[in-house]
């Protein structure tokens, strides 16, 4: 078999809102609404929601001892992932932390109740309800994690997982996971990403070089990476592909017995595997950078029309019409688009605008034009690239089509940039990479940005492009 070869961003059929073909309802080899829900987790949440009540009837606990004990319990069970999917249905080993998450909550109730004293009597019963929670919910999940151990490996309620990984440590791993359908993988798959080693007795079907088409054939929900001799290249490039086609992927460290337990890690017996977190472009909070970006740059349209119609006039006195700079880029799942600046060079007899990889220097940028882009004031027409959802405010900077095509070829992971909307600032760009500098630091510090993306994580980017921007201006 030859080396594990996923298809590159421009192979994988992706309609316009981002789900890949073939995986939409009803398709041939995806999985049942039923199969992609946990049911542990939901048993989880049930049990603590029933717990809360059974808290209140038992206590003499007011509106406001309920109100507060509920969203505190909330927060602090939230932040500490007690209902998260998981491997190990482990009671004795969850226990540490559900106990941490209640009893941060006892205190910070008890804490409020002792500072505010006669002024907050209504709050007496809210640490009350909080013990009497935290006993009924741990007395009730034992048996839910019991519950599911029996689901999994009588009814198998087990999620359908390909092995990506050198055969010799993947052979054992799969038989692992065939031994113990409790842990809740079932492999019914194997890539390898090292041609040069024999296979041995994998007791699954082998896949050939395309993995997404696999992962929609077989059904599957879970890709886990193990470790390879080889390069990673090819198992990074297969955990992109199984991230954006929605799959959970589990990761096999390579000093595995050396790695302890921890926030994010699991056991499959022996063997720690390690969470990584989904495609950003899935989850609720990317709709709300979305909504916000929309917002925020139609409103900078309004704001800004007289500086970019001056800006325009300007140009227009420098060097004539048209003032309005038209340029086609790719964007996300390597989409192409056509993306507005004011004109900062002046117009020429042939146009290389889209082959020439800067203008630093040319004698064709004048006086108004170095302004323009000194001060990044030619930019702002692509507000309205954001307002029309062709790109985002803050994300990696849209290339033309034919340096993608050559940084594709040339620099690792290049193209796994365009996982996300390109945007109007980025990570990259606070750091200096502007203009002809390293492609491969802005590879990097790009494909950082997706696989940390956080609204937090755009705010300081947003912070950080300020502060550029007057250093610049003072420069």
């Amino acid at each position: 078999m030859t080396e594990l070869k996923t298809p590159v961003l421009a192979r994988i059929p992706f309609q316009r809102r981002g789900r890949p073909e073939g995986r939409t309802s009803g398709a041939a080899g995806s999985r049942p609404l039923l199969s992609r829900v946990n049911a542990v987790a939901v048993l989880l949440v049930a049990v603590d929601l029933g717990a809360l009540l059974l808290a209140i009837m038992l206590t003499d606990a007011g509106v406001l001892d309920v109100v507060a004990a509920g969203l505190t319990l909330w927060g602090a069970r939230t932040a500490a992932r007690v209902h998260r999917r998981r491997l190990w249905l482990s009671w004795l080993q969850d226990f540490p932390r559900s106990a941490a998450a209640s009893g941060a909550a006892f205190a910070l109730l008890t804490g409020i109740t002792l500072v505010a004293g006669h002024r907050g009597p209504e709050m007496a019963a809210a640490p009350s309800l909080v013990l009497v929670f935290a006993v009924v919910s741990e007395c009730a999940r034992p048996w839910v994690f019991a519950f599911g151990r029996w689901g999994r490996r009588r009814l198998r309620r087990c999620d359908r997982a390909i092995v990506v990984g050198a055969p010799h440590c993947s052979s054992d791993l799969i038989s692992t996971m065939l031994r113990h359908p409790e842990f809740g993988l079932l492999p019914v798959g194997f890539a390898s990403s090292d041609p040069e080693t024999g296979h041995g007795e994998i007791p699954v079907e082998r896949i050939g070089d395309d993995l997404a088409e696999a992962i929609t054939r077989l059904g599957v929900g879970t890709v886990v990476l193990a470790h390879s001799p080889a390069s990673d290249n090819a198992v990074v490039e297969a955990a992109i592909t199984a991230q954006r086609l929605g799959c959970v992927i589990l990761v096999l460290p390579r000093l595995f017995p050396l790695v302890p337990d921890g926030t994010g890690t699991d056991r499959l017996r022996g063997y720690p595997l390690v969470w990584l977190a989904g495609a950003p472009t899935r989850r609720f909070s990317w709709r709300i950078k979305r909504v916000l970006e929309t917002a925020v740059a139609a409103l900078a349209l309004v704001v800004l029309a007289p500086v970019i119609a001056l800006c325009g006039l300007a140009v227009a006195l420098e060097s004539g019409f048209p003032v309005v700079f038209r340029q086609t880029r790719v964007g996300v799942d390597g989409r192409t688009f056509v993306l507005y600046k004011l004109r900062s060079v002046r117009t020429a007899d042939v146009d290389d605008s889209a082959t020439r990889w800067s203008v630093a220097g040319d004698r064709r940028v004048g006086p108004v034009g170095r302004l323009l882009r000194r001060t990044s004031l030619d930019e702002l027409p692509q507000l309205w690239n954001v307002v029309r959802g062709d790109m985002a405010l803050i994300g990696p900077r849209p290339e033309r089509p034919v340096f993608v095509d050559e940084f594709s070829t040339i620099y690792d992971l290049y193209w796994a940039r365009h996982r996300v909307p390109t945007g109007l600032t980025g990570l990259a760009q606070v750091h200096g990479l502007r203009g002809d500098t390293s492609i491969a630091e802005r590879a990097r510090y790009d494909n950082y940005y997706i696989a940390n993306w956080s609204l937090w994580l755009d705010l300081k980017i947003v912070v950080l492009t300020v502060g550029e921007l007057l250093c610049r201006r003072q420069c």
